[in-house]
């Protein structure tokens, strides 16, 4: 609560109610409801015997008897003299990696085999490959047909095909008749066959389709 400065003197206003009070716990009212309470008996405890250790536990923990010399003299002639422990599984490995090395040597020396023998392949002989083929005539292999002309060709027939050629006009003017198949005739042959439409022969080359127009034009042979 507050209180004023001056105690002799009144307050100015009205002084100011407590919302709360607080006192302290009265702890002897608890201590009188316990009292009233009748009293409890004491807990008594009953005693149970503990089971005694299993029968097969004893011999499970059972000391063995002692190891004697003459037992361990007797254990120690059992195992063979002169082999080492360890010593059976040594050799066996060291099998093994030899048969593999064997094994791939083997195999190297059939890869070799095999590549030797295929390169002495018997090759064919000079006297197979001396033999001369049989050439078909020229009728059957001359896609033109038979009694073609083409440059480089001399003899009779160049020299008539010559003087035919200069029958017709602005093909051969003031050509040779000399009867070689130059390279003049060679483009007189082929200008007459683009004029006049000829398909069936190489170009400059005096075939079947190109004899037959050229002697329809010039008069039979």
């Amino acid at each position: 609560m507050p209180t004023p400065s001056d105690r002799g003197a009144p307050p100015d206003g009205q002084p100011i109610e407590p919302i709360r009070v607080l006192r302290p716990r009265r702890t002897d009212a608890l201590a009188e409801l316990l009292k009233d309470l009748p009293p409890r008996g004491a807990v008594g405890y009953e005693s149970i015997a503990l089971p005694g250790p299993p029968s097969e536990t004893e011999d499970a923990t059972e000391e063995l008897p002692p190891v004697r010399d003459h037992d361990r003299t007797r254990r120690s002639r059992d195992i063979p003299r002169g082999r080492v422990p360890g010593l059976r599984r040594t050799a066996i490995a060291a099998a093994v990696i030899a048969a593999a090395v064997i094994g791939f040597g083997c195999a190297l020396l059939l890869a070799g085999r095999g590549e030797s023998t295929a390169e002495a392949a018997p090759q064919p002989t000079a006297t197979a490959s001396a033999t001369p083929t049989p050439t078909s005539t020229a009728g059957a292999t001359d896609p033109d047909g038979p009694g073609t002309l083409r440059e480089g060709d001399n003899g009779p027939e160049v020299t008539d095909l010559q003087e035919r050629l200069l029958r017709i006009p602005n093909v051969y003017d003031n050509g040779s008749t000399d009867g070689t198949y130059d390279p003049t005739l060679t483009a007189a042959v082929a200008r007459f066959q683009l004029w006049y439409g000829i398909r069936g022969d190489e170009d400059g080359v005096y075939g079947d389709d190109t004899r037959r127009d050229l002697e329809s034009r010039t008069g039979g042979g």
